[in-house]
């Protein structure tokens, strides 16, 4: 594999039609098929032609994220100058962030961490509201389907707090970059907060609703019952983000 210099590394940034590379400790990877790379910048922050070793370390990924691109060489020097170059990578991370004020900057922790943290109510909410609606149905215990009531109430609060949070990671991390995972996502949360301010409008205003299997109270359950699968597909998609799906050169590598 061929030793590239730093100069090399440098002018390759994928501007005016050139490649775009990055080196992690030590190794080089080709990035030029990244659409996230896009005019050599990544997330706003990442630029490309230089050494992301200490970046990546803030990164709310891995290097997992770079061994799906071609490596292509290595990082000529790197093995004696390792400890040099990490302390400029350092210095130039630093210089970075006193050059870009603002409240992200103070606090790094809101650039990444609100929407994994948020979106895990939803989820709950979503699963548990059929669960105790179909514990109900089973056992015929008020407490049950109040629950499910309780659950479908909550999820009008905690549903567009992920969804804004989500927005807002989605700007910040991605640029904004139409991903099909997050539109999928965006598509699927709209429809996830339809069901359920419907059904706890519908459950509010018509408590029978939740006696017998008429037409109307079997269109109900089902809407109620319609949460699980729908949380289940938008944590999914959110989950490719975090842990993308492996291409089969990354097999055949490993």
């Amino acid at each position: 594999m061929k030793e590239i210099d730093k100069s090399e590394l440098e002018t390759n940034n994928g501007t005016n039609g050139r490649p775009l590379w990055v080196a992690y400790r030590g190794r080089v990877f080709d990035l030029t098929t990244s659409s996230l790379w896009a005019g050599g910048s990544h997330m706003g922050s990442h630029t490309a032609g230089g050494d992301l070793t200490e970046e990546i370390a803030a990164a709310p990924h891995g290097p997992e994220m770079l061994e799906r691109f071609p490596e292509i060489g290595t990082l000529k020097g790197n093995g004696g100058g390792q400890r040099e170059e990490e302390s400029a990578g350092r210095e130039k991370a630093e210089t970075r962030g006193r050059q870009a004020p603002g409240l992200l900057t103070r606090f790094p922790f809101l650039k990444r961490h609100p929407h994994p943290m948020t979106v895990h109510f939803p989820i709950v909410l979503g699963v548990f509201a059929p669960l105790f609606l179909t514990l109900y149905l089973i056992f015929a215990i008020p407490g049950f389907e109040l629950t499910s009531f309780y659950c479908l109430g909550a999820g009008l609060f905690f549903i567009p707090v992920a969804m804004i949070t989500g927005y807002i990671t989605w700007r910040i991390n991605y640029g904004g970059h139409p991903i099909k995972a997050v539109t999928r996502k965006m598509a699927l949360s709209v429809v996830l907060f339809a069901v359920d301010a419907a059904t706890f409008a519908w459950r509010r205003n018509d408590p029978g609703i939740i006696d017998g299997f008429s037409g109307g109270n079997i269109v109900y359950f089902l809407l109620v019952f319609l949460l699980m699968p729908l949380v289940t597909i938008i944590g999914w998609y959110g989950a490719t983000l975090t842990f993308p799906l492996a291409k089969p050169e990354d097999k055949d590598r490993g």
